[in-house]
Parts: structure tokens; C-alpha cells; sequence
């Protein structure tokens, strides 16, 4: 379970197990960013950056459920994305959040 909410409905956190994160930087191939400049004259979606973009943030995620999974979390709260422009036409990715360990409500203690 993953949420950018700081509860979970129904769940109680048992534990607490730290921040997790997954980091990525990405850039267009040369092909694709000569694409995106073509698409840009027209306006609207530059598709060929959408999609790199898109890419980019499912790397991050997939890193901060795996770093989750190594602590031995079963949820992550407080999920968040930060991106920045590390230089033109490359950008880092940064997906974050608070890996814990939740039990449905009642049943503390076992």
C-alpha cells in the first residue's frame, strides 16, 4: 500500500521504519529530443518528453518500493515526487515517502 496521505484507513501503524527513496535522472536520446522540438512548433503535448518523463517518475517509484521491501515495510505514507532540471534536457526524478509497517485496526498486538 502507498499513499501520500500520512494514514492509511482501516490500518494502524505499528512501526515506523524510516524514509525511503528511489532517484533516477533521465534525457531524451538525441533522436528524441530533435522529435520534441519538431512537436513543440505544433504546441500541446510534446509526447516523445511525456513519455520520458513517465518513464522517469516509474523508475523512481519501482527504486522506493524496492528500498520499502528491504526494510520489510508493507506501506509506504507520505509518498511524494520531487523533479528537477539537472541541465537542459535531463532530469532527475526523486520519489520519497515513509516506509511502515500497518496492521488492520483491532488487531493490536497480533
Amino acid at each position: 500500500m502507498i499513499t501520500s496521505a500520512f494514514t492509511l484507513p482501516g490500518y494502524q501503524m505499528v512501526r515506523s521504519l524510516g524514509i525511503v527513496r528511489g532517484l533516477t535522472v533521465r534525457s531524451a536520446s538525441i533522436g528524441g529530443q530533435i522529435a520534441a522540438a519538431f512537436q513543440s512548433l505544433g504546441g500541446g503535448n510534446i509526447r516523445t518528453m511525456t513519455a520520458v518523463c513517465e518513464h522517469t517518475r516509474t523508475d523512481a517509484y519501482l527504486m522506493v518500493l524496492a528500498h520499502a521491501a528491504q526494510l520489510g515495510a508493507n506501506a509506504i505514507i507520505g509518498f511524494r515526487y520531487d523533479t528537477t532540471e539537472i541541465a537542459q534536457g535531463m532530469t532527475e526524478v526523486l520519489a520519497y515517502g515513509t516506509a511502515v509497517i500497518v496492521e488492520p485496526e483491532g488487531n493490536a498486538g497480533g
